[in-house]
């Protein structure tokens, strides 16, 4: 999927004796959105947007270490050793030493002719990394301008990290002429470093261009043009994280020093095995407790006492992408911790006062086949009319963000009717649920309508898979281990007049690592091209099922 975006220049950034200057370029393909104001609220503002720029380069997915020094050393001591063995005499032997050490000089030598070029190559990797950053980024942040707030969004390189900062106009002093609306703004690894140096007594303004938005020809040397080609799990994973924020959850508020613990907990430890879970631990008036696998190491929050209903158990993935939240530590008022359940996405949400830092972590971090069972966070949750949803979207774009009741008081709908329609605009990349004041917004991801058809499902046998639910044709049976962790599905799944028999087995960090069936695909692929539509099929029931 391509994304195509035009910049009046760069990001500049101007430093003049007492002040600061942070001026971001906008995409001009895009409505005319700008804004212009002073930070009022130095630090915190600092620290909230480097732990934004800490999402947008975030890539936890596996590198397997470079071993090609390894290997070449390798060999040549085998030959080397294999030369000691032969040499059978000492003349031999003694005209073999004095080769090596000649062949090692003038590798020596070699080395010290190529150290140029190896210092060449990579300042010039180093220097695509800073200045063209779309090389090795693909999605440049989106800013939105509301008449309440400002905020940005972003998304990780692997896929699994959402990052939200929203600042409210008391951030910001001597605030110009602002228009809202969303764009994307050019971002670049320099002005990640100028941001270390926000400082309290240094005033600093922070404007996105309204400049950019005069007549420009496209030979201007300061026009920019940046197409990028996204892949559509990127997308689609973005979208499900902004779907998964309006699901119901289970809430609670952690002090900023149990976040503390549990980052202190991670960074003593090292996991070299499954399962690699946070276990919550939740009882009304009892302290959230946590307890981490494999090493069974529970941290008890005494400062957080969960106040909700029911007891609960429930089991996250990935961590490690709580690191993100360090730098929050300091100017953190409190976390909102949102949990839609055992291997579903969740979300913290920081109070900085008047800025909040929402971090959305996807179900695992690897959001790979092995893992699926969350795409039906992009199912439709009730049919509404295209008339409707189109009366529902002028309604909330007219304030830009509104409580689905106050929609459905203004519009005389029913409030499921405002829902559906709010839902499927969300999945359409143009709203998003605000989990800090409980209100949606209208906010367009791209400048062209995403084709939410083709991003809904990674493949055809997702798609069959939500039919065979929604047709109430699959029935599941559970059979967890107490040894392991493990668990069992079996089942029957009725497609047209066969029955299909699957059964699958989720290891201690719920990946499926073994199937069966005795339909077509699975006889010739078995999982090598990933699981077939019935054991995805069984897989989300168990999912629905538990979550009810």
């Amino acid at each position: 999927m391509q994304f195509e975006y035009s910049y009046a220049g760069n990001t500049a950034v101007q430093h003049q004796g007492d002040r600061t200057q942070l001026s971001f370029a906008p995409d001009l393909k895009r409505e005319p959105t700008f804004f212009t104001g002073e930070l009022r609220q130095n630090v915190a503002f600092r620290e909230a947007i480097s732990a934004l720029h800490d999402v947008v380069v975030s890539d936890l997915r596996f590198k397997p270490k470079d071993k090609t020094a390894y290997k070449v050393w390798a060999a040549q001591q085998e030959e080397a050793d294999l030369a000691a063995i032969a040499s059978q005499r000492q003349a031999t032997a003694s005209r073999l030493k004095a080769l090596r050490e000649e062949l090692t000089e003038l590798e020596k030598r070699s080395a010290a002719r190529m150290q140029p070029f190896w210092d060449a190559r990579a300042r010039y990797f180093r220097f695509l990394y800073e200045k063209h950053r779309d090389l090795w980024f693909v999605y440049d942040p989106v800013i939105t301008i509301h008449p309440d707030e400002c905020f940005f969004e972003c998304f990780s390189q692997d896929e699994s990290t959402y990052g939200r900062l929203g600042a409210s106009y008391e951030v910001f002093q001597n605030i110009g002429d602002f228009s809202c609306g969303t764009t994307n703004i050019d971002y670049s690894e320099p002005l990640y470093d100028e941001f270390q140096k926000i400082r309290s007594y240094k005033q600093t303004r922070f404007e996105v261009d309204p400049s950019g938005f005069t007549t420009r020809t496209g030979t201007d040397a300061a026009y920019k043009e940046v197409k990028i080609d996204l892949p559509d799990s990127w997308v689609r994973g973005f979208l499900q994280v902004n779907s998964a924020m309006a699901l119901p959850a289970v809430r609670f508020t952690l002090h900023p020093m149990d976040v503390h613990n549990f980052l202190f907990v991670l960074k003593r430890h090292k996991e070299k095995k499954g399962p690699r879970s946070m276990r919550y631990k939740l009882a009304p008036g009892q302290p959230v407790k946590v307890v981490f696998e494999p090493w069974g190491t529970e941290v008890i929050c005494r400062r957080s006492v969960y106040e909700g209903e029911g007891t609960h158990d429930i089991r996250v993935w990935g961590r490690r992408r709580l690191g993100v939240l360090e730098r929050l530590l300091p100017v953190a008022r409190r976390f909102t911790v949102h949990l839609l359940g055992t291997g579903l996405p969740s979300f913290y949400v920081a109070d900085l006062g008047d800025l909040s830092f929402t971090l959305g972590l996807s179900g695992w971090t690897a959001n790979d086949w092995s893992t699926a069972g969350n795409f039906d966070l992009m199912a439709p949750r009730g049919q509404v009319d295209e008339l409707t949803r189109r009366r529902v979207f002028d309604a909330l774009k007219e304030t830009w963000s509104s409580k689905p009741e106050a929609l459905a008081s203004k519009l005389g709908l029913e409030r499921g009717t405002v829902l559906g329609a709010l839902s499927a605009w969300t999945q359409a990349g143009r709203a998003i649920w605000d989990l800090n004041k409980g209100v949606y917004r209208a906010r367009e991801l791209s400048r062209e309508p995403l084709p939410v058809d083709k991003l809904r499902f990674a493949n055809e046998r997702e798609e069959r898979a939500t039919r065979f639910l929604d047709a109430r044709a699959v029935h599941v049976r559970a059979n967890p281990s107490s040894v392991d962790g493990s668990l069992e599905l079996s089942g029957t799944v009725k497609e047209g007049e066969k029955v299909l028999r699957s059964s699958l087995r989720l290891d201690g960090d719920q990946r499926m690592v073994s199937g069966e069936c005795t339909c077509n695909f699975f006889q010739q692929n078995k999982l090598f091209r990933g699981p077939c539509e019935h054991l995805l099929a069984l897989r989300l029931q168990h999912s629905r099922v538990s979550r009810t």
